[in-house]
């Protein structure tokens, strides 16, 4: 049924992609995520139907982005480094609605481009860590901050685990990957350094500790199975 109904059919797109072409990557994030992965979605009930929405998750692996894209019933544009959007892969990243923004160099363009998406009613993801990691959200950015305050929006922590293989373990044949949707919470609208720092804070707040209760979670199924 996903496959058909994918949802966010009143969201706004870049011009680069329009309906058709967000909706033909995310079916591509959706095959792709059954095809690597065992996905469990959990939470999917809380993402807001319409209006501003800014999406917070964590990131340890290059595919969190292909397997949010698919899983998020709205037309989530996510705000994407330059050095990933070059090439075939960069030019289809730009057709199915993603934003390439350089982090060394001045480029407000991507931003602002992002904003008014989301002023018209659209959803911004943002792996707010701003490279991958370990994903337990200890330091972020300040663009979602930045973002929300300046668009009124909500924001939505999302928890990811399972993309990345662990070190030393072997390659592996379609991992459980665990997909965890938060509560969405308000940010008041601003502008400011003190209004983004603080929107900054509370998202970080939020998305870490949701994560912390994902990785608990998939801790608690493991010892279950263990003692079976």
């Amino acid at each position: 049924m996903r496959w058909w109904h994918l949802g966010g059919d009143d969201d706004p797109t870049p011009e680069s992609a329009g309906h058709k072409g967000m909706d033909r990557g995310r079916r591509i994030g959706i095959a792709l995520s059954l095809l690597m992965y065992r996905q469990r979605v959990t939470g999917a009930g809380r993402v807001p139907a319409t209006g501003p929405l800014v999406v917070v998750a964590n990131h340890s692996n290059f595919f969190d982005g292909p397997v949010l894209f698919g899983a998020l019933p709205r037309r989530v544009s996510f705000l994407i480094k330059a050095e990933a959007v070059t090439g075939p892969m960069g030019w289809l990243l730009r057709n199915v609605g993603q934003y390439a923004i350089h982090r060394d160099v001045p480029d407000r363009k991507p931003l602002l481009d992002a904003l008014s998406q989301l002023k018209a009613g659209g959803a911004i993801g943002i792996f707010p860590e701003g490279t991958r990691g370990d994903g337990t959200v200890q330091n972020i950015s300040g663009g979602a901050g930045w973002l929300a305050t300046r668009a009124g929006a909500a924001v939505l922590p999302v928890a990811v685990r399972g993309t990345a293989r662990p070190d030393g373990s072997r390659r592996r044949f379609r991992p459980p990957v665990r997909v965890l949707i938060g509560d969405p919470f308000p940010i008041p609208a601003g502008a400011g350094r003190k209004a983004v720092d603080a929107a900054t804070d509370l998202i970080r707040d939020r998305l870490s500790s949701l994560v912390i209760q994902l990785d608990k979670a998939i801790s608690s199924t493991t010892n279950e199975k263990a003692k079976k």
